[in-house]
């Protein structure tokens, strides 16, 4: 008995600070580097002032920092904000400088472009919000708090339907019924009491069902096809790491690059920005965020009815098993009369 207990304690001493590590690394080493990353920013104006910006954010931020897309005018630097094209834009008219930033799309970005603004060669710059946040949540608090309460009712869905229901039809009907009725009442909480989503009923609560089904989905069918081990593996995946890495909180752009594109492709990510997609920006840019949002529900989807037709091939075996452990003797009659 006691090297059992030797070596849990061993693997509790060497496995936990392990843990401690790696968790660490991927909460606050992200954190801890935000800076732009060929951030997506709009210039306007003349060749030559639009240059001399280019030169001072590259000088100011370093290069490779943004990725400039030039734009004809003030307008339509408005309409590639508005498209989710840039998350801000700078324009060199002839009274000077303004700069156009979207609190919707990043308040981190809005404060390091108005950082920008006010370092402006000649003076202070003109600053306008093209698509600010709702006035009930001015700083993007409530909406990035929103993400991790959506992501537990998926992960928990995604435990009880593996565990407390048994048959593969009332685990799906249950796990695609309960997620329809999360997003019909984050849509209700967020659009109409909170007003911290400016989107169509509709558009936002299917964003938010999609999520959790995408999670829910992921986390039942792991489990369903390798038991608790594929529910703790998907759980520290899409839980711990898609909300580490989700860039809900400032961009996917000024995450370092290694956690970048992974943080954009986990549910807690894709739904994040295609719910502020459809809350603020009318859709614009939302297709690639549901389209990963849909392949993880398929997929999860695919492993529920996979494992419940592995377990329905398991049950004879397991039937047969039991019966010859236990055989019935039945006497030979022919035996019994020269007895």
């Amino acid at each position: 008995m006691a090297r059992p207990t030797t070596a849990r304690t061993a693997l509790l001493i060497v496995g936990l600070p392990v843990l401690a590590a790696f968790l660490l690394w991927a909460f606050a080493w992200p954190a801890a580097r935000i800076a732009p990353h060929d951030l997506p920013l709009g210039v306007a104006g003349q060749d030559q002032a639009v240059s001399q910006v280019e030169q001072g954010l590259a000088a100011h931020s370093g290069a490779g920092a943004f990725a400039f897309h030039w734009y004809a005018d003030a307008g339509a630097a408005r309409t590639g904000i508005e498209h989710r094209e840039v998350y801000g834009a700078v324009v060199a008219g002839p009274h000077g400088l303004q700069v156009l930033t979207a609190s919707a799309a990043s308040p981190t970005v809005a404060t390091m472009l108005q950082k920008v603004a006010a370092q402006a060669p000649g003076g202070h710059a003109t600053v306008t919000d093209v698509v600010a946040l709702p006035s009930a949540d001015p700083h993007g608090a409530a909406f990035s708090s929103s993400v991790l309460p959506i992501v537990v009712v998926g992960l928990a869905l995604g435990v009880l339907g593996r565990l407390a229901i048994r048959t593969l039809g009332h685990r799906l009907v249950t796990i695609l019924t309960t997620a329809a009725a999360v997003g019909v009442i984050a849509a209700a909480v967020g659009n109409s009491w909170l007003g911290v989503l400016h989107g169509g009923f509709a558009a936002d609560g299917g964003v938010v069902a999609l999520m959790v089904l995408a999670v829910s989905a992921t986390v039942c069918g792991m489990g369903s096809v390798l038991g608790h081990k594929g529910m703790g593996l998907s759980a520290l995946v899409v839980m711990m790491l898609g909300n580490a890495w989700s860039g809900v909180s400032s961009a996917h752009e000024l995450l370092p690059g290694a956690v970048a594109a992974p943080g954009a492709l986990l549910p807690p990510g894709a739904g994040a920005d295609a719910l502020r997609d459809t809350a603020f920006f009318h859709g614009h840019a939302a297709g690639g965020p549901l389209v990963t949002l849909a392949v993880w529900a398929a997929c999860g989807l695919g492993l529920v009815v996979l494992g419940g037709h592995l377990a329905r091939r398991r049950q004879p075996a397991h039937a047969a098993s039991a019966t010859g452990a236990m055989p019935i003797l039945v006497p030979d009659p022919v035996e019994a009369a020269h007895r």
